[in-house]
């Protein structure tokens, strides 16, 4: 008998139609003499919708009172997801994140796993339930609800299969798999039959948004194996793991993330210790630095460029100014009009040229680079965000073709 445990997206279960779908795959699974748990997102657009409900009460609603309330979005869809299994006529529960035993650390909004006890998980496992538990959520230890950011529930799912050692994570999505480009965008993108953890990883941190990085890092860090799959077509999908059989490609995709915002310090002093007190201060707040600049120093000054998410935009333009003084720049600016285009591929270590293949493709195209960010697996250009779906199309027929 395996264990499988099986997420599905807010998408999958927007409306009483596609929940009896979901349902229906699910007593599939337990029907073929499978244990199954299930993690669920909230419905469609509610988490939106609950944000909106906010804004109008109280647009600085603090973090704690939001995770209370988005929190009840995943509630609302798995009691209904339990439903619908009853109504198929096999046994079942649904449980929140805190019931499930998902204990975080009080970070509202963005909340760490810090441990699952799966003590109840197991226990309905053994009286062979289906076990429906709410996504993107657990309890802190002042027994407050948390929310574990954007994506979260890929990151319970990936959790509940480390944690009671299943045999395999499945991610329903309404995409069939991992491509090498969003096929919404990019017409030629191919579907992977699999993909590395690391490729993932860097994939989903630079915006293809079929897996959530914190996931694809968890998956790696306990070899948990994954697969991402189609909710609505009965299709093998993409399998992350370790090592992959086939042959390395060249790259292995292309990716497009719009939520970046660049932040340039002017005139900072060009001494030792600056970039440390500089980025040191927006940890503390646990604001994420991606693509990072520093000019050559000219007249004892130098300047340093960054990028973070738009969210935390105005947060990090707040803590700079707060420590003018202390850092003795002379000045902040910022842009929001960019996109960051990246290609990924474990087989570029091994191959010089692939950076100028990217570049080239975006010269013909006659489109400009702000900042440019590399590792042994990726190359990230920013550009101009009018410009991101033409170069995503264009960079994806340099290495894959028309």
């Amino acid at each position: 008998m395996s264990i499988i445990v099986q997420k599905f997206g807010g998408s999958s279960v927007a409306d009483a139609a596609k929940v009896m779908n979901v349902a229906s795959r699910v007593v599939d699974t337990y029907k073929a003499g499978n244990s199954v748990v299930v993690v669920v997102s909230a419905q469609g657009d509610t988490t939106d919708d609950l944000i909106d409900k906010a804004k109008e009460i109280n647009p600085n609603a603090s973090k704690r009172e939001m995770d209370m309330l988005l929190s009840s979005g995943e509630q609302i869809s798995i009691a209904l997801l339990a439903m619908a299994i009853e109504k198929l006529g096999c046994p079942v529960i649904s449980l929140t994140g805190w019931q499930a035993g998902f204990k975080t650390n009080s970070n509202y909004s963005n909340a760490r796993i810090d441990k699952i006890d799966t003590e109840r998980l197991l226990a309905e496992i053994d009286q062979k339930k289906i076990v429906i538990v709410a996504g993107f959520q657990g309890v802190n230890r002042y027994d407050d609800i948390t929310t574990l950011g954007r994506g979260g529930s890929d990151t319970s799912a990936v959790a509940i299969a480390s944690a009671i050692h299943a045999d395999k994570c499945e991610i329903y999505t309404d995409v069939d798999g991992v491509y090498t480009a969003d096929p919404r965008i990019v017409k030629g993108a191919k579907k992977l039959n699999e993909i590395t953890y690391d490729e993932m990883l860097e994939l989903a941190s630079l915006g293809a948004n079929v897996l959530h990085n914190r996931s694809v890092e968890m998956a790696k860090k306990y070899n948990t194996a994954l697969e991402v799959k189609s909710s609505f077509e009965k299709i093998d999908g993409t399998v992350v793991q370790e090592v992959i059989k086939m042959e390395k490609m060249l790259i292995r995709g292309v990716a497009r993330d719009n939520d970046v915002a660049s932040i340039s310090i002017v005139g900072l002093p060009d001494t030792p210790g600056i970039a440390f007190k500089v980025f040191s201060l927006l940890s503390k707040k646990s604001i994420n630095v991606d693509v990072i600049l520093q000019s050559i120093g000219r007249e004892n000054k130098k300047d340093i460029s960054f990028t973070v998410q738009k969210a935390h935009l105005e947060e990090a333009i707040a803590i700079l100014e707060g420590a003018k003084e202390t850092l003795e720049f002379e000045t902040i600016k910022h842009r929001e009009d960019l996109s960051k285009v990246s290609i990924v591929g474990a087989g570029m270590v091994n191959n010089p040229g692939v950076a100028a293949k990217m570049f080239e493709a975006l010269y013909n195209a006659g489109i400009n680079i702000h900042m440019i960010s590399t590792s042994e697996i990726k190359v990230s250009v920013l550009i101009n965000v009018e410009k991101a779906e033409k170069a995503v199309q264009i960079v994806h027929e340099a290495f894959f073709g028309a």
